[in-house]
């Protein structure tokens, strides 16, 4: 019998679906639009990442609260990253990165074609805006208020 409370369970699929479908949606802009990534782009992604397995593993494992916690963690640096990568492209700050398109190999290509032939991806120039928000910024407020919400949410929980 499942004892968590609404809040720890909702907390838990919220810090597991809105990652993935930000990485989703970066691999569907990605291989389905070209839309490639810049360096801080998969610097967004690595949160995310690890955002999805720490909310997998209180299916598998207590304390959830902690688990989930540290999944929401993962969002909010996501966000934080997308925030700084944002302000590059707007001319805000300077990027500490040369913004250089990371090559993807598979293709039977050898690794100097592919580093040839690698579109040149900048950091400081969004490739596809809305609204005047950049990927970048979206990642940033779809982060930030996900992992707001959840931590509220296990705020209001009160089961230990």
């Amino acid at each position: 019998m499942n004892t968590d409370s609404p809040n720890l369970k909702l907390a838990q699929r919220t810090a597991l679906a809105v990652p993935a479908l930000l990485l989703a949606g970066a691999y569907i802009s990605q291989y389905g639009f070209g839309l490639y990534p810049c360096e801080m782009c998969w610097w967004q992604r690595w949160p995310h990442f690890a955002a999805v397995a720490l909310a997998l593993v209180p299916f598998f494992a207590p304390p959830k609260r902690l688990w989930v916690a540290l999944a929401a963690g993962g969002i909010l640096t996501s966000g934080l990253i997308g925030l700084f990568h944002a302000g590059v492209e707007y001319g805000w700050w300077e990027g500490i990165t040369s913004c250089a398109a990371i090559p993807q190999t598979g293709s039977g290509e050898s690794a100097l074609d592919v580093i040839m032939n690698a579109p040149l991806v900048r950091c400081d120039e969004p490739a596809w805006t809305l609204l005047g928000i950049s990927l970048a910024g979206f990642n940033f407020l779809i982060s930030a208020a996900a992992s707001l919400f959840v931590f509220n949410l296990l705020r209001k929980d009160t089961k230990a």
